[in-house]
């Protein structure tokens, strides 16, 4: 299990609705990224390696993932 007590979480700039609900990321550890839900902070969340969430981005910026 990885320890993600020394995670500093940020919000999206991007997010949107009213209530600003989106996900946070945090980038700050050594092997890992986490991402969680803005709304249940204490729920469940993703850990991804570095490399793996590099090729996420990449794919984001690249427009891999938009709708036909």
């Amino acid at each position: 299990m990885v320890d993600l007590s020394d995670a500093v979480w940020r919000k999206s700039s991007r997010r949107g609705g009213d209530g600003g609900d989106c996900v946070e990321v945090a980038l700050n550890l050594s092997s890992v990224v986490a991402v969680r839900d803005s709304k249940s902070r204490n729920g469940g969340m993703l850990v991804f390696g570095r490399d793996e969430w590099r090729a996420f981005v990449d794919g984001v910026r690249a427009g891999d993932f938009r709708s036909p």
